[in-house]
């Protein structure tokens, strides 16, 4: 059982604090009311039995798959793990005459920092995981799925297993659901905390129960996925989505974001604010709105920055934030992503090099070293952070971080690589005299700010581990 009680206790208010906006998913919930009953009490499982012409008013036919496809296209529907790839579009790519077995997978490996958005999907509303799952498979002919759960919240894996046993008592999974002539078998799988194992294409390696390492594409999951045949990915809170808009129609679904930002989206707004937590808000939604459901910067102090769509995107500063919308585009042509959602806020009592520093030795260690520009120029990175962040930093060093990000990019079979030099380019970008001051000073900014006298670092403070010291006068070159 999952324990309610330490969600009171630190103040963490997670999703079923009723501080959200048109919410289409998170609705209704209490923390408690997970089970199957209590989702049919709000609806459940009825988008399933619409598209299958199951206890329909006047005994109206099911939608073709070819319908629900189009359905989904219409509503403009966006992959909402990350890349924002459009899922009609997606799922349309499922060859439709194949004659071996089709995949369908849930990846809900969430491990990018500030992100915890699908584990309360999972623990507080499986079952519109399971439906919009059942309804993905029906309108690509397939016949088998699997949901691949992070392995570090393992609780969140019991919780699913039962709402996978009460959807099959009820006829909802397995042979013939709800009486049609549509089969689906659907299991979850955890695996074991690598962050890599997010990636599609090394999810399917470990599924596969091999060593989680992106694959070459092309060949793309589409044509040879899971097992070498075809499969569709997609993120826990895009299926989750489904059910909503086979019930109301992809366009009251468009129309409830912005054009080519259809839907609500769940953010997972933490850091420095009051009541950190998950929000669901239609996309287009203000950042400005989502700060106050936060409640505000924590002890009203002033905002600084914030990375709006988890770890890899690039800082934004204040000024940029308060002026815009929380979408796919506005995000972008402002210079960073949407990615997952997570939110992260910083007020100005943040030093931009040790939280840098703090990011680039989480994807150093990440890394599974499959790509060399990746395996060396990540900790490369967090090695010349660290350097700067101790007062060792040199004034050419700026460069060289600016210059082995750029060496990373684009060189890496996955976007790890890329998710590891961004956050390095975007401080740099936004907050280079934070850097050049710790180099020139040898002390940090926010602190001399703070007492009025620089002061020097502690030794020792930081990342607990010893970098290796850095070559004179090398770089990295790809």
């Amino acid at each position: 059982m999952i324990d309610l009680s330490r969600f009171k206790t630190t103040g963490q208010q997670t999703c079923f604090h009723g501080r959200h906006i048109q919410p289409q998913i998170y609705t209704g919930l209490d923390g408690r009311n997970w089970r199957l009953q209590d989702y049919m009490a709000r609806g459940g499982y009825s988008a399933l039995k619409k598209i299958l012409g199951v206890d329909q008013p006047d005994g109206a036919a099911g939608m073709t798959p070819d319908q629900v496809i189009a359905e989904v296209k219409l509503s403009a529907l966006r992959g909402r793990g990350g890349a924002g790839f459009p899922t009609g579009l997606k799922w349309s790519f499922m060859p439709r005459q194949f004659p071996g077995p089709k995949y369908l997978v849930c990846n809900s490996d969430e491990g990018e920092p500030g992100t915890c958005k699908d584990r309360d999907l999972l623990a507080y509303n499986p079952h519109i995981v399971i439906e919009g799952m059942v309804i993905a498979a029906y309108a690509m002919g397939v016949k088998t799925g699997y949901n691949y759960i992070h392995g570090e919240i393992f609780e969140i894996y019991e919780r699913f297993e039962q709402a996978l046993e009460e959807a099959r008592a009820a006829g909802c999974l397995g042979e013939r659901i709800l009486g049609s002539q549509f089969s689906f078998e659907l299991h979850a799988h955890h695996g074991f905390g690598a962050y890599i194992c997010g990636e599609e294409t090394a999810l399917l390696e470990s599924l596969e129960g091999k060593k989680g390492q992106p694959r070459f594409k092309p060949p793309f999951p589409a044509s040879f996925g899971l097992y070498g045949k075809p499969t569709t990915i997609n993120n826990t809170e895009t299926f989750a989505a489904v059910p909503w808009i086979i019930n109301h129609g992809g366009q009251a679904y468009l129309e409830c974001g912005k054009p080519n930002n259809g839907g609500t989206k769940i953010f997972s707004v933490v850091g420095d604010v009051e009541r950190p937590g998950n929000f669901e808000v239609p996309l287009g939604t203000p950042f400005a709105t989502l700060l106050e459901l936060a409640g505000g910067v924590k002890g009203g102090r002033a905002l600084k920055a914030v990375i709006p769509g988890g770890s890899p995107a690039p800082v934004l500063p204040a000024k940029t934030m308060m002026d815009m919308t929380m979408d796919y585009d506005a995000i972008a042509k402002a210079g960073s992503m949407l990615g997952s959602g997570a939110v992260i806020v910083m007020d100005d009592t943040r030093c931009m090099v040790r939280s840098l520093l703090r990011l680039s030795y989480f994807y150093q260690h990440e890394s599974c070293g499959q790509c060399t520009p990746c395996r060396e120029g990540t900790g490369w990175l967090w090695r010349l952070v660290d350097r700067i962040e101790h007062g060792k930093g040199r004034p050419e060093d700026l460069d060289l971080l600016d210059s082995v990000a750029e060496d990373i990019k684009g060189r890496t079979i996955c976007a790890l690589g890329d998710a590891a030099a961004m956050p390095v380019q975007g401080m740099l970008k936004h907050f280079r005299d934070e850097f050049a001051y710790h180099v020139e000073h040898k002390c940090c900014m926010v602190a001399a700010a703070a007492t009025l006298t620089p002061t020097p670092l502690p030794e020792g403070e930081g990342v607990a581990l010893t970098p290796t010291p850095l070559p004179e006068g090398e770089g990295v070159n790809s």
